[in-house]
């Protein structure tokens, strides 16, 4: 049994609150009036069991989920081939680099490409 609760009534929404993205999602969803129970990866810390399950149910490796592209990944890491427990550390002290938002709902999760892909869920 997963660390993460679902429920077919509302949204999860896992996102850091400096993404814009992240933002224009929670109110596209909110103006659609989608149940949405928000959290912040910048303010509550995801544990290991919580980032492999996302992982898990995205059908992604845990290295994955890690957005080298961000600029907060390159200015302080190098590309690198990691353990799995290594790339847990890495997004637990550095939320910031973790792909996001992630909406669950039920037994469906997706990474949110786009704002309206939201009502997809």
């Amino acid at each position: 049994m997963g660390e993460i609760a679902k429920s077919n009534r509302q949204i999860t929404l896992f996102f850091s609150s400096n993404s814009s993205r992240a933002k224009q999602t929670l109110a596209y969803a909110k103006a659609e009036g989608l149940p949405i129970q928000e959290i912040d990866i910048l303010k509550t810390k995801l544990t290991g069991t919580q980032i492999v399950e996302l992982a898990s149910r995205l059908h992604l490796e845990v290295a994955d989920l890690v957005n080298q592209e961000h600029p907060a990944y390159s200015s302080i890491f190098e590309h690198h081939k990691l353990s799995t427990d290594d790339w847990i550390k890495m997004i637990q002290h550095n939320p910031q680099i973790m792909k996001q938002p992630i909406a669950l709902r039920g037994d469906t999760t997706i990474l949110v490409e786009t704002p309206a892909d939201i009502i997809k869920i």
